[in-house]
């Protein structure tokens, strides 16, 4: 059977070391670190999941690539009375994915726009690269637009206000654990909180 354009993108984009040759990749990666690290972009890396993820090719979206640190938590030496056990230092994770971090940096950079979703473009050992959707929910073009028309506050819709700081976004329901139903995830609605954080 024949393969669309969007089906040839996405098996390219599941297995990116084996598509991709070592020095494009390569290459690339030493070209982003050296780009601000919210850099704007005039179209998606990866077109396949940028579509999946609510894209459009129009006014009022706007792409930015932005880059996160890898690896788990960095925290402070705490010079109090501990057990040495309870110090915590290194080997703690963070109990929101790095995805989640790089959009609420977005939202934050650009507090006009409002984070529609986010994707993984690549990553280095330092740091994690993801292109974020923004929407300009005042512009006439999203105002009118049938899909993105839901999150403009101009016809007076506010339940995704400050969606990335309220996990909304694909990655934040991902986190919050909104993506299973049914049997062993009773205790994940309404919310984890609601729950006493007994669901996750």
């Amino acid at each position: 059977m024949t393969q669309g354009l969007y089906q040839h993108v996405r098996s390219t984009w599941k297995r990116p070391k084996d598509a991709l040759p070592h020095m494009y990749r390569q290459t690339r990666m030493a070209q982003w670190r050296r780009e601000p690290v919210n850099c704007r972009i005039e179209r998606p890396t990866r077109l396949d999941a940028a579509r999946r993820m609510g894209y459009k090719a129009k006014q009022g979206v706007v792409l930015i690539r932005t880059r996160v640190r890898r690896g788990g938590l960095r925290k402070g030496k705490i010079h109090m009375k501990r057990k040495p056990s309870k110090a915590g230092i290194s080997k703690i994770t963070m109990a929101k994915n790095t995805q989640r971090i790089a959009e609420e940096r977005v939202a934050r950079h650009f507090p006009n726009l409002e984070v529609l979703n986010s994707y993984w473009v690549g990553q280095d050992g330092k740091h994690k690269f993801f292109e974020v959707i923004l929407i300009d929910t005042h512009h006439p073009a999203i105002v009118n637009d049938k899909q993105l028309g839901v999150f403009s506050r101009a016809n007076g819709k506010t339940a995704h206000r400050g969606r990335a700081y309220r996990g909304k976004t694909s990655a934040g329901k991902r986190g919050r654990g909104l993506h299973k139903k049914g049997k062993g995830a009773e205790k994940l609605r309404p919310s984890l909180k609601a729950n006493l954080n007994r669901g996750k």
